[in-house]
């Protein structure tokens, strides 16, 4: 599919930007960020050459004969934690490309960073976010057609709460969705309850915080949806939000997580954040457990929708 093409294709010019930083770091020829030694900015980059690489060759698998072979927990954590980075942050990319543009990249950004490759960098993300967004469901339904074919309510035994969900874990996502969604969406709206530096908020800080706050709240609905089971709406929609929703609180907590405990404990740390830093790692916090337990509700909700013959297929291709 020419979009899964267009997915790996479009990260290539990132991957190999990254490349060249690490190589010009270790060579002394990149002026590297203030806030960073040169062995934090080798080891930051190296990981993101990782996810970079990983999304490509998770792009290539959508399409190619060998990507049916992969076993289905590399290609479900992979196409997770992927489009959870990189799906729900498309609004936020394109609002913010709108807004901000004429700016000159400020700080320490400006010194590593020619406006060349920040388009590059963005049109990278874009692209891979579009791509995989569009040619995952393909994939996705034609692999695992039980978890999006029919209705959420449709009288199968698999959406009726003795066997969907465990109902502990659908709380725990619903509430920690909840709590997440409606404190974003606080801060987007100018409160100031659980900051310590309000001054420093900017754009980007408040685009980041609508754009966190409005996902969360969709996950909220989509597990309340299926753990319901009374809407009569297509599966696909409350499953495909929740599904997304999940990677995203994960993905996002897990990276943003040690960045504010090094903000906390760190002597010489340059960065302030308007969050207070306490508040900041227990929202992420939930919000990883919030994820977790949103992606333990579409699991159980869709392997109790499987006929015995669909459940012996995926055992095989697992």
């Amino acid at each position: 599919m020419v979009f899964a093409y267009g997915a790996a294709l479009a990260m290539t010019p990132y991957l190999l930007i990254k490349i060249s930083w690490v190589v010009a770091a270790l060579s002394g020829l990149l002026p590297r960020a203030e806030h960073l030694s040169v062995a934090g900015f080798v080891v930051l980059n190296t990981v993101t050459i990782g996810m970079a690489a990983a999304g490509i060759a998770l792009a290539l698998a959508l399409v190619r004969p060998w990507g049916e072979r992969i076993p289905a927990l590399v290609v479900l954590s992979c196409a997770w934690i992927g489009c959870g980075f990189l799906v729900p942050m498309t609004p936020y990319a394109v609002l913010d490309t709108l807004l901000s543009a004429g700016d000159e990249a400020s700080g320490s950004e400006a010194s590593v960073m020619p406006s060349w490759e920040a388009s590059l960098i963005q049109v990278s993300f874009l692209g891979m976010s579009v791509g995989l967004a569009v040619a995952l469901p393909f994939y996705l339904r034609a692999r695992w057609p039980a978890a999006f074919a029919g209705r959420v309510g449709d009288g199968t035994a698999a959406v009726r709460p003795s066997g969907a969900y465990r109902p502990g874990a659908a709380m725990i996502a619903l509430v920690g969705a909840l709590v997440v969604g409606m404190l974003d969406l606080y801060w987007a709206a100018g409160g100031t309850i659980g900051l310590r530096h309000p001054a420093e908020r900017e754009l980007t800080w408040y685009l980041q915080a609508g754009n966190t706050g409005i996902w969360s709240l969709a996950g909220a609905w989509g597990v309340w949806v299926i753990a319901r089971a009374r809407q009569a709406v297509p599966l696909w929609i409350p499953v495909s939000v929740s599904w997304l929703v999940s990677g995203f609180l994960v993905a996002w907590g897990c990276w943003k997580l040690p960045f504010a405990v090094y903000q906390a404990v760190g002597s010489e740390v340059d960065t302030v954040w308007p969050e207070h830093l306490g508040v900041a790692a227990a929202q992420f916090l939930i919000s990883i457990a919030a994820g977790t337990a949103m992606l333990s509700t579409v699991l159980h909700a869709y392997r109790a929708r499987q006929s015995p013959h669909d459940a012996r297929i995926s055992a095989y291709q697992a």
